[in-house]
Formats: C-alpha cells, sequence, structure tokens
C-alpha cells in the first residue's frame, strides 16, 4: 500500500541508515554510486547529510546537483521511503551538526567519543542539504 505524504515524511524522520545513490558519470559508462549513509531530516524540511569535503560522494554530488536517498526496514512490516531532489547547499560542517547527527544513531553515552575521533580523523567535513522533490513510498503489511 503506497504511504501518504505524512506517513513518508514521518518515517523519513526516522533514524533510518539510508542508501544515498548519486549519478556516477554523464558518459553511462558506470553504475550510480550508493552507499550507506547516516542522514537528518524533519518533516516539512530538507534532507541533509555530513561527508567529507574531498570525498568521491561530495564530488558526485557536485556535478549532478542532486540525490537520492532511500530508507527500508523489514518489522514489524516491510516498508521504504525514496525521496530524490536537488542539493540546496553546501556548507561547512559544524561540531554541533556532528553531534546532533551522531546523536541520532549511537547511544548517549558514545556520542561524545565519538564527535571527538570524528572531528580529529575524518578530515574537513561539509553538510549537504536537499530539498525532497520526488517519493516514494510502500508499506506491503504484516506478513
Amino acid at each position: 500500500m503506497a504511504l501518504s505524504r505524512e506517513e513518508r515524511e514521518q518515517f523519513l524522520a526516522e533514524p533510518h541508515v539510508a542508501a544515498l545513490s548519486v549519478d556516477a558519470g554523464a558518459k553511462g559508462d558506470r553504475a550510480p554510486l550508493t552507499v550507506p549513509i547516516w542522514y537528518q531530516y524533519t518533516p516539512g524540511g530538507e534532507v541533509w547529510i555530513l561527508t567529507g569535503r574531498d570525498s568521491r560522494k561530495a564530488e558526485l554530488i557536485a556535478a549532478a546537483q542532486r540525490f537520492t536517498l532511500m530508507v527500508d526496514r523489514l518489522a514489524p512490516s516491510i516498508r521504504y521511503v525514496s525521496v530524490e531532489g536537488p542539493v540546496t547547499a553546501v556548507e561547512p560542517a559544524t561540531r554541533e551538526q556532528l553531534t546532533e547527527l551522531a546523536g541520532r544513531y549511537l547511544p548517549a553515552e558514545k556520542v561524545a567519543g565519538y564527535v571527538d575521533f570524528a572531528w580529529r580523523n575524518h578530515g574537513v567535513q561539509v553538510v549537504v542539504r536537499m530539498r525532497p522533490q520526488r517519493w516514494l513510498g510502500t508499506d506491503i503489511g504484516t506478513l
């Protein structure tokens, strides 16, 4: 069964690990790059991710100026939401943004240690913002 807009937005707002997909080459000689990623989303707002400024993801997103996120779950029913849209901003990441994102996915007692490690060792990070434009969402019910 197709999900309503409200159901899609609420599901995307939950802390799922997303599959990010972005075009890997205009010549058609490569499939899209698809990688797991943490993200942040508030219903009605923009999606944002953190990535290394010099990462392959950042390079491809800059070229394509859009990307797709897909999140899913298997229980209590099989449900997924896919959202695609244009990049609206790329800006230097702050320690507060890294803390917010880590706090979404990690137990509270692990956040500070992770943030300290990532801030020191992952190089310059950027926040990439995307405006959701095209949505798909389905729940096939309890099996």
